[in-house]
């Protein structure tokens, strides 16, 4: 099992890809993971999805951010103190207001 890291430039995110899911706000990208990490230490980018046909006319997502793998190791479904996240911080989703995407139009987290 791996733990991925993941940072993520809001700003770079097309809006109008968003749609609303049954639980939420969502959107379809893409980690493209790198069995060795570049010079920044990233093991890959995050793509944002673009539909089947734009793929085959050749667009490409943009790139929204990076990942780098946090922690490797085996598998294991219980309460190992190895697989705790490293403050409560980490694991609660933004759910309370929205991140601002810099045009003054914001999305909920």
């Amino acid at each position: 099992m791996k733990i991925l890291k993941l940072k993520i430039d809001v700003t770079k995110i097309d809006k109008t890809r968003l749609f609303q899911g049954q639980k939420g706000t969502y959107l379809d990208a893409t980690l493209f993971l790198e069995d060795e990490p570049d010079q920044y230490g990233n093991h890959g980018m995050i793509t944002q999805d673009v539909s089947k046909e734009e793929r085959e006319a050749g667009q490409k997502g943009p790139i929204l951010g990076n990942g780098k793998v946090a922690w490797e190791g085996e598998s294991k479904r219980t309460n190992d103190p190895e697989i705790r996240y490293t403050s409560q911080q980490d694991k609660q989703p933004m759910t309370a207001g929205a991140a601002d995407l810099g045009d003054g139009d914001s999305i909920p987290f």
